[in-house]
């Protein structure tokens, strides 16, 4: 396979899932329209508010986000990465999950966030480790073609170990980040993050991110974008409810990573030594 054609569906959502739901459906059709093989969906897209309605939105893994996700991918014909939503698991734990669901409505893949944003940014602060568990696997799908894709949730973007192990799969060739990154940070880190997970694992970016200002406060900054192997932002949303599609040329990596073997030429060390007193 020599390009693939994706697609970033950036929303602004709050805690009513039926019109969020409405928007979604609505750019997904659109992104569908355009000749999308694979579209992302943001975190939390489909309900989003504070940590008690948060909390009362909590469904299990066959609860009504991942089922209309799989009726919808399955209309359209496209594979989705169907954002985030508050996992009820079996053991009773909630976790921050994304999804995978196949062209055939099929959930491939099953990624549960490892890092928990706990901060206490002005205008920010969020603990979430108070509402979820940890997420301790990283995950690897597969999407047409046998195209590796690399799944992660917003705060995961400032920890490159998960990017360097997702990217070490074989066949990896894309990652993606699903977010509600708030809008001081996504003004000052998002457009770097994005770009050095892109440049230092040689690999396709897609990170799409809500945007705007939501019901209770909260606001998201955008700036969904793409970057190719090379660091390049090759296609990216405003600061708007909005679609952005770009056209993914495989052969553009393969050229990054022949010419510029960086992943290959890693090389084990020892840890730094004791300074001395």
């Amino acid at each position: 396979m020599t390009s693939l054609r994706v697609a970033l569906a950036q929303v602004n959502a709050g805690p009513d899932r039926e019109s969020n739901l409405t928007t979604a459906e609505r750019l997904l059709r659109r992104a569908a329209d355009r000749g999308a093989e694979l579209a992302v969906l943001p975190e939390f897209f489909g309900a989003y508010g504070p940590p008690d309605r948060m909390r009362a939105a909590a469904e299990p893994l066959n609860g009504p986000t991942a089922t209309w996700a799989r009726g919808i991918a399955t209309a359209l014909g496209i594979d989705l990465i169907a954002g985030s939503f508050v996992e009820t698991a079996d053991d009773g734990r909630h976790y921050n999950t994304s999804v995978h669901v196949g062209r055939d409505g099929d959930i491939r893949a099953v990624y549960r966030k490892i890092h928990l944003y706990d901060a206490t940014l002005p205008g920010a602060e969020t603990r979430e480790s108070d509402l979820f568990d940890h997420g301790s696997q990283a995950v690897v799908t597969t999407v047409a073609d046998g195209v590796g894709v690399g799944l992660s949730v917003c705060y995961d973007l400032r920890f490159p170990e998960l990017y360097r192990s997702l990217a070490d799969a074989p066949d990896v060739r894309l990652l993606v980040n699903v977010a509600a990154f708030p809008e001081r940070t996504t003004r000052d880190h998002w457009p770097t993050l994005v770009r050095a997970r892109a440049i230092e694992n040689q690999s396709f970016m897609l990170a799409c991110s809500q945007v705007g200002e939501h019901p209770w406060g909260r606001t998201s900054g955008g700036r969904s974008m793409i970057c190719d192997p090379w660091g390049v932002v090759v296609a990216q949303a405003g600061d708007a409810v909005e679609l952005v599609v770009s056209e993914l040329d495989f052969d553009r990596q393969r050229w990054t990573r022949e010419h510029l073997p960086a992943l290959s030429s890693r090389r084990t060390f020892s840890p730094p030594a004791a300074l001395r007193s």
